[in-house]
């Protein structure tokens, strides 16, 4: 099976997510992905309100939601790469039910699994996240690319009332590892310090 070419221009993954977090507000609470999400996450810097996902590839949208649910005054971003979102398309039905207004995701698509050897995932064979998304009653979701510049993702995942998907189109290729730590009871101890649970 032979790739599709989408003519969309990439962005450099770290520097997008670096500009995704930018000025971040107060309010904003970031889930990451496995993997390369959570490295460009830290990258950016790292956070008491970031949650980073320790090998539960497929968790990112769902936790997500459950975290926007229980925090509606708190703006939640999930930060995941295609594969992991391919792995969890029946969250995508389950938060166009709840349609929690403060959940956006960001799907960083490079087209691969870029954490098992860099295989081409099913959005390089042309499955479209962004029609699946609309299809599940997200109010918003829309492809994004480096031509358009970073204020079309910043709008969409900061501003518009959710729950918002932007896929973004970025470039494979490896970036130096920003390990945060991956201690899961400091991780968890230190997010439910920074949003305000005993």
């Amino acid at each position: 099976m032979s790739a599709v070419d989408t003519g969309r221009e990439p962005f450099e993954r770290r520097e997008l997510v670096r500009q995704l977090l930018r000025a971040r507000p107060d309010e904003l609470l970031v889930v990451t992905g496995l993997g390369s999400p959570t490295y460009d996450v830290a990258a950016a810097g790292d956070d008491p309100r970031n949650f980073y996902l320790w090998g539960a590839m497929g968790s990112a949208a769902t936790i997500g939601l459950g975290l926007a649910l229980a925090r509606p005054q708190a703006r939640v971003l999930v930060v995941t790469g295609d594969g992991e979102m391919l792995m969890a398309l029946g969250a995508f039905a389950t938060i166009g039910v709840a349609r929690p207004d403060n959940l956006a995701i960001a799907v960083l698509d490079n087209r691969a699994y870029g954490e098992t050897g860099g295989q081409a995932s099913h959005t390089a064979h042309g499955v479209d996240l962004v029609a699946m998304a609309r299809a599940a009653g997200f109010n918003e979701a829309a492809h994004c690319d480096a031509s358009g510049g970073f204020d079309a993702p910043r709008r969409l995942l900061h501003e518009a009332p959710g729950p918002v998907l932007a896929v973004c189109a970025i470039r494979s290729g490896e970036n130096p590892r920003v390990m945060p730590t991956r201690d899961g009871h400091h991780l968890r101890a230190r997010f439910r310090e920074a949003i305000g649970v005993a």
